[in-house]
């Protein structure tokens, strides 16, 4: 469910502090951000007929004709004038007037907090960063504490206000997730979670957490006066912690935060009737981020590397290794193994991927600069070793959560490839979009795998309305499959398949333009269903259709997610028998992070990997060997 941009977001033209100036103090200047925010119009809620008519349109290379005739009917009836259809959209409009935006609590509830599947794995992204070689533990360390400067200079903007606002179209684009994923973390329930932001707290925190062999510890990483520790200082507290925390029997309480939701709503009620760890867990979830000094993986080729990366990212690679070396719950958490392993995992809920990325190649940059900044003569307070008291009950939660991940680790079928043959430059020589290039590759991958069109989901950021999170860009179109169905066939022309592919790149742009201006299908649904549950009306019959499952069961789950750095994001899949595919388009190659489920035998994230550069081979090739024509 991760909402990227599908194109690249320009920023404006306003100097980003350099790491060379003093080091800013942590104060708010207030008015900036929300004076840009009220400027943003609001998300529309889109006509009721449009929307029938696009949903019969995406529906057509997904369904049987006899199931396609039927939800038609449904429709048809659902927007008779007065019926169940009206009303549900009036009741809509009416919301829309109201709130700021009328779709993103619902959705912060139904896509995240309501989910009661375990974040790991199911909802939170991992970003594997360029392998790192550390010569000793001293450069894992150095590496670690210039990461966490430049996090801190990258928070200073944020308090301060001076974060550059980001443009898409020449249009502002709302920038209220960046002030979401610092300082914040998730709270299990037993049926609901919540998430809590401790930034506008009249004391806001002033420590990170982090983790070496299971145990935690509060850094402080502001001096006396406000000013952020320098590289050097939070180099020296961070060896105070690793020579504090050498031993390795410690019980890891952070796997507790893997395991189901319920389970670990149920576990984290009974683990906080003790004082001791309930401030314990609340100094972690009050942290400004995490950051994970992981014991280092087994030695692989650099071709496994990349995969194994990926799984670090996400699950930290079973209860032996580092899964419990994280608070999963935690929005960000830097992940800094000793060999060389490196980058984030975060939790999914309070954002999406831009501004991780943002965030990522801030820190990138700056720590590719020389520190000079004058280190401080004064002593340090010795980071505080978090404890907790482990009874035989949390002792059997630990236990269970250590298996629960075991399985999940076990089950998860990945694949981290580099694509080196050609990068956006390809596409955009062909004046395609490099996106719907990439994603019509994907769709005949997928049929010449499976000889069918499936349900896609490629997210499209909302942002450009206030508070605006995510809607679907339905990749699989009645082009779409007209191009699939044609390309591996011999009594069809290349002209023909050309033509074809460029008409399916086209509707897959305007899809694109359509979503990101609040115009697509999806959310309006979904939108339309939650009023009538909130009116406590019955469910109209549109929701309870097979074709309105089939819609929502995506066996391709995507993501485009652009970055300067050389790095990729993954997750896994969001069906049991689908895939879950994210890639970051550079101008010379693409990086690919594709996931599947052991557990499903129709699924295999290697031989899709693979299908899918064959297909960007032969669609290159296609059109390398065709003359141009006026299409």
């Amino acid at each position: 469910m991760l909402g990227i941009l599908a194109r690249t977001m320009v920023k404006a033209g306003m100097v980003k502090p350099s790491c060379l100036v003093k080091p800013v103090s942590v104060t708010r200047i207030t008015g900036r951000y929300l004076a840009h925010q009220e400027g943003l119009p609001k998300l529309p809620v889109p006509p009721l007929q449009q929307t029938c008519e696009r949903y019969l349109a995406a529906l057509t290379p997904i369904v049987d004709p006899d199931e396609l005739n039927h939800t038609r009917k449904l429709l048809e009836e659902f927007q008779k004038p007065g019926g169940v259809g009206e009303r549900l959209q009036k009741g809509l409009e009416q919301r829309g007037k109201k709130m700021e935006n009328w779709l993103s609590d619902w959705w912060l509830q139904t896509a995240y907090l309501d989910y009661r599947m375990p974040v790991v794995v199911h909802s939170s992204p991992g970003v594997v960063l360029p392998r790192m070689e550390f010569s000793d533990r001293q450069g894992q360390m150095r590496y670690a504490a210039k990461l966490i400067a430049g996090v801190l200079d990258f928070k200073s903007m944020i308090d301060n206000e001076t974060l550059p606002v980001e443009y898409l179209g020449g249009k502002p684009l709302c920038m209220n997730q960046y002030y979401q994923v610092l300082s914040s973390c998730r709270i299990p329930g037993t049926t609901r979670d919540t998430v809590v932001n401790y930034t506008l707290d009249k004391r806001p925190p002033t420590h990170i957490t982090v983790v070496h062999n299971f145990q935690f510890f509060v850094l402080d990483v502001y001096n006396s006066d406000g000013t952020p520790l320098t590289v050097d200082q939070i180099y020296f507290q961070l060896e105070k912690i690793w020579n504090s925390s050498l031993q390795t029997n410690e019980e890891p309480i952070g796997i507790l935060t893997s395991h189901h939701r319920n389970s670990w709503g149920k576990a984290y009620n009974n683990l906080i009737k003790d004082k001791t760890n309930q401030e314990s867990v609340r100094a972690i979830q009050k942290s400004i981020f995490t950051v994970c000094l992981d014991a280092p993986m087994p030695r692989a080729s650099d071709d496994l590397y990349r995969t194994r990366a990926g799984g670090q990212m996400l699950h930290g690679g079973g209860s032996r290794w580092n899964s419990g070396n994280r608070w999963f719950d935690k929005t960000l958490q830097f992940i800094i193994g000793e060999d060389g392993t490196c980058g984030l995992i975060y939790e999914h809920a309070p954002a999406e991927g831009p501004p991780i990325v943002s965030l990522i190649d801030h820190v990138v940059e700056y720590m590719k600069k020389s520190e000079m900044v004058r280190t401080p003569m004064v002593p340090l307070r010795m980071p505080q070793k978090l404890s907790f008291n482990i009874t035989p009950e949390i002792e059997k939660d630990i236990e269970e959560a250590k298996q629960h991940m075991n399985n999940m680790v076990h089950d998860l079928d990945m694949k981290v490839s580099v694509f080196s043959h050609f990068g956006k430059d390809f596409p955009k020589s062909q004046k395609m979009s490099p996106d719907a290039f990439i994603q019509m590759a994907l769709q005949l991958a997928y049929y010449r795998i499976y000889k069918r069109c499936c349900p896609t989901y490629e997210s499209a950021s909302l942002r450009m309305f206030r508070l605006g999170r995510t809607d679907t860009i339905r990749s699989t179109s009645i082009e779409s499959e007209k191009f699939v169905q044609a390309m591996d066939d011999p009594a069809k022309h290349n002209t023909e398949k050309v033509a074809l592919l460029d008409k399916a790149v086209k509707a897959h742009r305007a899809y694109t333009d359509m979503a990101i201006r609040g115009q697509a299908i999806d959310r309006h649904l979904l939108g339309l269903k939650l009023q009538a549950i909130e009116d406590m009306a019955a469910l109209p019959e549109i929701f309870i259709d097979t074709s309105y499952a089939v819609a929502l069961h995506f066996n391709l789950s995507t993501s485009q997610v652009p970055a300067k750095t050389n790095c990729v994001m993954c997750f896994g899949p969001v069906v049991p028998d689908g895939y879950g595919v994210c890639y970051n388009p550079m101008d010379t190659h693409i990086n690919f992070a594709v996931s599947a489920f052991n557990s499903c035998q129709d699924t295999n994230a290697a031989r899709l990997a693979q299908a899918l550069e064959d297909a960007l081979l032969d669609i290159k090739t296609l059109l390398e060997q065709t003359p141009k024509a006026k299409l």
